[in-house]
């Protein structure tokens, strides 16, 4: 038997990862990015299918991470995460940024540091790409603590309105489904989470 829930219980990061295709910067909130050798110093970042960025990654092979630390405001997720790149500039009036040497933005606010990547190898996953990686900048801009999964759910994200609706509430950005029952397959218009990352409202 899995329990998804279990799965919860893994300890993430949070990251803003940037991309760049053409002159048309995009970026998203990501909590799938780990080292995973030191010699080199490679990286592994997982994104969704579904998600602009991947595309990105895919043509340019380049990405650049900024670490998110505690001092993070819910309308940095609401931002980067909570909208599509395919039809805004989520960089558009957003000053707190520079350009790594690749090119891409890195975070001067909220940050703690930046990584970029080069893809060596991406393999298919189902509903996810994870892209093998080249360290290619790493820098280190204050000692704030990094955020993570658990501290943005206690501390940063709103609580959920208390509503009467019927339906299921994603977990991830509150998104309310209204009806019975929620489809195997169904994926948040927001946040773009399966099903699994929806509760039932009681």
């Amino acid at each position: 038997m899995i329990d998804m829930n279990t799965l919860y219980q893994i300890g993430y990061g949070l990251f803003v990862v940037s991309t760049r295709n053409g002159k048309r910067d995009n970026g998203f909130i990501s909590n799938a990015f780990m080292q995973v050798a030191l010699t080199p110093p490679w990286l592994c970042l997982s994104v969704s299918k579904l998600n602009y960025s991947c595309e990105t990654i895919q043509k340019t092979g380049e990405f650049c991470a900024s670490i998110l630390t505690e001092s993070a405001p819910f309308d940095l997720f609401r931002r980067f995460g909570f909208q599509s790149g395919r039809t805004l500039n989520k960089f558009a009036n957003f000053p707190d940024v520079k350009r790594a040497e690749n090119g891409l933005y890195y975070l001067t606010q909220n940050c703690n540091g930046y990584i970029c990547g080069k893809v060596r190898e991406a393999k298919d996953c189902g509903s996810h790409m994870v892209f093998l990686c080249d360290t290619t900048e790493a820098q280190i801009l204050s000692k704030e603590p990094s955020l993570t999964y658990a501290y943005y759910f206690k501390n940063i994200k709103p609580a959920p309105p208390k509503t009467k609706t019927k339906g299921y509430r994603c977990r991830i950005c509150g998104f309310v489904y209204e009806g019975e029952p929620l489809p195997d397959d169904y994926i948040c218009p927001i946040c773009k989470h399966p099903a699994s990352d929806f509760e039932k409202i009681e």
